[in-house]
C-alpha cells in the first residue's frame, strides 16, 4: 500500500464546506495516511472556533505518527522559496505561505508519499520540481 499526506486546503474544505467526501473516502481505500506535522500546525494556527479546535485536537490526537520536516528539508526549501518564487514572481507575503507547501512536499517527497489537496497550483509546480506525486480533489 503507499503512503498519503492530506494538505491542510483538504480538511479545511471539507470541515466547512463537506467537500472531497467521496475522493477522500478513495484515498481512504488507496493509501495509508500519515499526518503532516505541518499541516497540523496549520490548522491548528487557523481553528478559531471552539467545535474548529475540537476538530483539529482530535485530528492531532489520532494522528500516533507525524512527519516532520528535518533540518535538511528546511535547508532545501530556503533554496525551493527562493527560486520558484522567483520564477512566480511572488512577493515576500506569497513566500512565507509558500514556505508550507515546500516543507510539506519535502516530507512527502521523503517518504514518497503522495500529497492529496486542494491547492493545484502550488503542488503540482512543486510536483513537477520535485517529482512527486500530487493527487487534486
Amino acid at each position: 500500500m503507499r503512503w498519503a499526506i492530506i494538505d491542510t486546503s483538504v480538511y479545511i474544505d471539507y470541515w466547512e464546506r463537506g467537500l472531497h467526501d467521496a475522493a477522500l473516502a478513495d484515498v481512504r481505500k488507496t493509501f495509508i495516511i500519515r499526518q503532516s506535522s505541518v499541516v497540523l500546525s496549520e490548522l491548528r494556527r487557523g481553528a478559531r472556533a471552539k467545535a474548529a479546535q475540537h476538530l483539529v485536537q482530535t485530528l492531532f490526537g489520532l494522528a500516533r505518527i507525524q512527519w516532520a520536516p528535518t533540518e535538511a528539508d528546511w535547508w532545501r526549501a530556503g533554496l525551493l522559496i527562493r527560486d520558484l518564487a522567483d520564477v512566480r514572481r511572488g512577493d515576500a507575503h506569497k513566500r512565507m505561505a509558500f514556505q508550507n507547501d515546500v516543507l510539506i512536499a519535502l516530507t512527502a517527497r521523503r517518504h514518497r508519499a503522495t500529497i492529496v489537496t486542494a491547492n493545484r497550483s502550488d503542488f503540482e509546480l512543486l510536483g513537477r520540481e520535485l517529482a512527486i506525486s500530487i493527487l487534486t480533489v
